[in-house]
């Protein structure tokens, strides 16, 4: 197998903006574009193969084609782990919380959600929300939806470029507006609105809130664990940043100086460009043969089992896998 490129269904939510398109390339006709899901076999959205034999056909029949691709020695498909975005916020986000895989599963038959946001860039002085202030009681917490005084509890963040949260299960929060993320997740579309600023949507009517459910899920405390700037490590021929590992994914991002190399002997990861351009070789040869170009926007899949690939140029890549 070697590395093809992901073509990422994209949405159109009234908070969005045109980023992903002015800057990231993304093709669509919608208007607004809020998100792009780079890499995803969610049924809300399934990433495309772009080019070579497989040209046109969704991540997930190939997966099923072909479980080896998600990990060496898998000869079950069970469906892909995480789902990639990039998010551009125009606008506020909704205040929202994600619940644990045994609520979302008894529930709403999906994954739960663990996220981790990387600010790829932002607008002075943006903030988001990232939890509470201080710890309150499921009294206090119905009682601010009630009186639409949740946004003097919560707790707001500035956030700066290289800026890192991983949004944990029940963890309240919410994307303030001027700030592009790369999103890496759970693959699961299952989210609980608790605030949404009074508006309208497609339908003319207020967007639906999950306040009940919303109740049941929130940790209603400040979050255990506060937002980072990445680590940097500077090697030869690039500089390495450790975004963050937990039991569902581990992402590291990379700023590609010359020339970078690439494997997945045992299970798949996934390369996402956020700065640059480069092209991706089988090897350092001089006749070697490119396998394609990447610039920024760029989404590739890199099946389990791929030897070596070399990436050369220089870009800034955010590297996922399971």
């Amino acid at each position: 197998m070697t590395p093809f490129e992901l073509l990422p269904p994209i949405k159109d939510y009234i908070w969005g903006g045109t980023k992903l398109r002015d800057e990231f390339g993304k093709k669509s006709s919608l208007d607004r574009l809020a998100e792009s899901w780079e890499l995803s076999c969610h049924k809300d959205g399934l990433s495309v193969i772009s080019g070579g034999k497989y040209d046109g056909m969704t991540l997930e029949a190939f997966l099923k084609e072909h479980p080896e691709s998600i990990r060496k020695n898998c000869h079950v498909y069970e469906g892909l782990p995480i789902l990639i975005k990039l998010i551009d916020a125009k606008e506020d986000l909704s205040v929202q919380v994600h619940p644990d895989d045994e609520y979302a599963r008894k529930n709403e038959g999906d994954n739960g959600k663990t996220e981790m946001w990387y600010v790829v860039d932002c607008d002075e002085g943006a903030e988001l929300i990232y939890g509470f202030k201080e710890k309150i009681s499921k009294e206090e917490f119905r009682k601010a939806i009630e009186e639409n005084t949740l946004l003097d509890k919560v707790n707001r963040v500035k956030v700066h470029r290289r800026d890192v949260f991983l949004i944990e299960p029940g963890t309240l929060h919410a994307i303030g507006k001027g700030i592009l993320i790369a999103e890496i997740q759970q693959s699961s579309n299952v989210t609980y609105r608790v605030y949404d600023y009074g508006r309208i949507g497609a339908d003319g009517k207020p967007r639906e809130l999950h306040i009940e459910k919303a109740l049941e899920v929130t940790r209603l405390e400040p979050p255990p664990k506060k937002h980072s700037r990445s680590e940097i490590v500077r090697l030869p021929d690039a500089v390495c940043s450790s975004l963050c590992g937990c039991k569902y994914f581990s992402a590291t991002k990379y700023d590609i100086i010359t020339q970078f190399s690439v494997s997945a002997p045992e299970v798949f990861c996934h390369i996402l460009v956020i700065d640059g351009e480069a092209d991706i070789y089988s090897d350092i040869s001089p006749e070697s043969d490119e396998l394609m170009h990447i610039k920024k926007g760029t989404s590739v899949f890199v099946p389990a089992g791929t030897d070596t690939i070399y990436i050369k140029g220089r870009c800034s890549i955010i590297l996922t896998t399971t």
